[in-house]
């Protein structure tokens, strides 16, 4: 790893904590992943151990050293979680800040500028790179869902298609008027209404009873007894009307 780095050695880094930092993160590099650039800390007074930042194309790795140098405390944030990137130059040096998307900062002070000017490049390179990813994905997804829709729209159009639309209506009718004839003939419905009715034209012609024949009022009163059957008349009326013909029988 350091072979790959030594095109940055020449930016005040130490050497020396530049060959430390990488033999620390030798077991931490992923798969693909790969060093872009390392900033060192230099303070004004002598800093035995510096803190630093290690910028990949994955994530950005803080480097503390613990324990008089004998251990590394190393806080990486992925390119996904991380928000934006800041440096503020002052005589001294640089303060690199960067910032994720739930509102956390981190800052390293006293970088050199040229270092902390090409951690800065490097990592808005890498933030453009990311954003750019996000901004296809959510364009592809968009475009497959466009794709489905119509896809969907199509199959759709074929199922409602392969019938004849002038016939549609045509035999929804037909099962209709089938459905409502045989519903009345097999069952009749008795309505207040219609029994009011047809029990006042029964009595009307009731007042010519007595003028028909014992074959006629037999035959009446047959009828009454078919409108019962029927449920056109109830058992009081048929009652009502069985007892004034009997009365000429």
């Amino acid at each position: 790893m350091l072979d790959h780095l030594k095109k940055i050695l020449n930016e005040d880094q130490d050497p020396k904590a530049i060959e430390k930092i990488t033999s620390k993160l030798e077991n931490l590099i992923m798969t693909n992943e790969e060093v872009g650039y390392i900033a060192v800390q230099k303070k004004p007074a002598i800093t035995i151990f510096p803190d630093s930042i290690v910028v990949t194309n994955k994530r950005i790795i803080l480097c503390k050293p613990k324990n008089l140098g004998l251990s590394m405390e190393f806080v990486d944030y992925d390119w996904a979680d991380i928000e934006a990137a800041f440096v503020k130059e002052g005589i001294l040096g640089s303060d690199f800040t960067l910032s994720t998307k739930t509102q956390l900062t981190q800052t390293i002070d006293y970088l050199p500028k040229n270092q902390a000017r090409k951690l800065y490049t490097y990592s808005k390179e890498q933030l453009d790179i990311f954003k750019n990813k996000e901004k296809n994905t959510f364009v592809n997804n968009i475009r497959i869902f466009e794709d489905n829709s119509e896809l969907l729209n199509k199959v759709e159009d074929v199922e409602v298609n392969g019938l004849e639309e002038d016939s549609i209506p045509n035999q929804i009718e037909e099962a209709v008027v089938e459905e409502v004839i045989d519903f009345a003939d097999i069952l009749p419905v008795p309505h207040e209404e219609s029994n009011f009715t047809i029990t006042n034209e029964l009595e009307k012609k009731e007042k010519k009873v007595s003028e028909l024949s014992q074959e006629e009022l037999f035959e009446k009163l047959q009828n009454y007894k078919r409108l019962l059957d029927n449920g056109l008349i109830l058992q009081g009326e048929y009652d009502k009307l069985k007892s004034e013909i009997l009365k000429y029988m």
